[in-house]
C-alpha cells in the first residue's frame, strides 16, 4: 500500500511539473512572440520615421509594449485552464508587507542618488553645478533659463520622481510585473532553485527588451560592439533590478511592490543627468543606474538581497 501511494504521489508530482513547464514555455512563446512582433512592426517604423510628429509618438508606442506580459499571463491562464486563484496580487502577510511597500516606493530613488553621488565623486569633472542639461532643455522649449527657473525645474522633477513616479507609472509597470514577477517567477521557482531563478528570469527579461535595445533604448546607438554590447548590458541591468523586484515579490507574495519599485526606477533613473551638461553622460558607466558606476548601489543591494533569499528563501507566500 505504501509503495502504491508513493508511486501515485510521484506520478502526480511529475504531471504537475510537466504542466508547470508547459505553462512556462507557453507564456514565454506568447509574450516574446507578441511583443517582438509588435515592436518590429509598429515601434520600429514609428521610432525611425522621418516625420517628426510620428517619431514623437515612439515613447507611447514603447509604453504599450509593457502591457504584453500581463496579457500573456491572461492568455496562458485561460489556455491551460489555470484560472486566476493564485494571481500574486494580494499580499499574503498583511501589515507585515508595509515595510516592503515603503522600500519599493522610496528605495529606487535612494539607490539612484547613491549611485549618482559615487559616479560624481569618481568623475567630478562631469558634475555641472550650473545644470547645463536643464538649461538646454528649457531653451529648447523657448524658456529663458534663469537661476530661479532652473532650480524650480530641478526640484519639481526630483520631487515628482521620488513621491509620484511609482504611482504615475503603476499602470504600465503592472503590465510587466504581473507577468515577470507575478507569473514567471513562481513558475521558475518550482523548476529550479532561488539563485538560478533570479539569474535566468533576469536574462529572459533583458532579452525581451531586445528590439527596443537595438533601437537605442537606455544605451543609445553607435557604441562599441553595437548592438550586442547594449543587449548584454540590458540583460545585466535586468538581472540586477530583477533580483530586487523578486525579493519584494517573494517576501510579500504579491507583485504590487515590484510594480511600485519598477515605476520608481523608470521615473527617477535620469535624475543624475540633471546635474550634468548633458554631453558627458555614458549610459554604460553613469550617472544613470544603467551604468556600472551609476548602478553600483543597485548592484550591491541586489547582491545582498540574493544572499538573503538563498539563506532564507521563505517561499511560503508563493503559490
Amino acid at each position: 500500500m505504501n509503495s502504491l501511494k508513493t508511486e501515485t504521489l510521484n506520478d502526480t508530482h511529475m504531471e504537475e511539473n510537466k504542466l508547470n513547464n508547459k505553462r512556462i514555455l507557453l507564456y514565454l512563446l506568447i509574450n516574446f512572440g507578441a511583443t517582438w512582433l509588435y515592436e518590429f512592426l509598429v515601434v520600429w517604423p514609428v521610432a525611425t520615421s522621418s516625420n517628426p510628429t510620428v517619431q514623437s509618438m515612439s515613447q507611447l508606442a514603447v509604453a504599450v509594449a509593457m502591457f504584453f506580459p500581463a496579457l500573456s499571463v491572461v492568455a496562458t491562464r485561460l489556455i491551460t485552464k489555470e484560472g486566476f486563484k493564485n494571481a500574486m496580487l494580494v499580499p499574503k502577510n498583511g501589515k507585515r508587507s508595509i515595510p516592503y511597500f515603503l522600500m519599493a516606493w522610496f528605495g529606487p530613488a535612494l539607490l539612484t542618488v547613491i549611485g549618482a553621488v559615487i559616479y560624481f565623486v569618481i568623475f567630478s569633472k562631469d558634475f555641472d553645478p550650473e545644470m547645463g542639461y536643464i538649461k538646454m532643455l528649457l531653451i529648447a522649449q523657448g524658456v529663458t533659463p534663469t537661476k530661479e527657473i532652473v532650480n524650480v525645474t530641478v526640484i519639481s522633477q526630483i520631487m515628482t520622481g521620488v513621491l509620484l513616479a511609482p504611482l504615475l507609472n503603476a499602470v504600465n509597470c503592472f503590465g510587466e510585473e504581473w507577468g515577470w514577477r507575478g507569473y514567471l517567477l513562481p513558475k521558475l521557482l518550482k523548476r529550479m532553485g532561488i539563485l538560478p531563478t533570479l539569474l535566468v528570469s533576469g536574462v529572459i527579461w533583458g532579452l525581451w527588451h531586445l528590439p527596443i535595445t537595438i533601437l537605442g533604448h537606455n544605451y543609445g546607438m553607435g557604441y562599441l560592439g553595437y548592438p550586442v554590447t547594449g543587449i548584454l548590458a540590458m540583460c545585466l541591468f535586468c538581472v540586477v533590478v530583477g533580483i530586487i523586484f523578486s525579493y519584494l515579490t517573494i517576501r510579500t507574495g504579491s507583485c504590487l511592490p515590484a510594480m511600485l519599485a519598477h515605476g520608481g526606477v523608470n521615473g527617477f533613473a535620469s535624475a543624475g543627468i540633471l546635474f550634468t551638461d548633458g554631453t558627458s553622460v555614458n549610459p554604460f558607466i553613469g550617472p544613470v543606474p544603467t551604468g556600472i558606476i551609476g548602478g553600483s548601489a543597485f548592484i550591491l543591494c541586489a547582491v545582498v538581497m540574493a544572499v538573503l533569499l538563498v539563506k532564507k528563501p521563505e517561499l511560503e507566500n508563493m503559490p
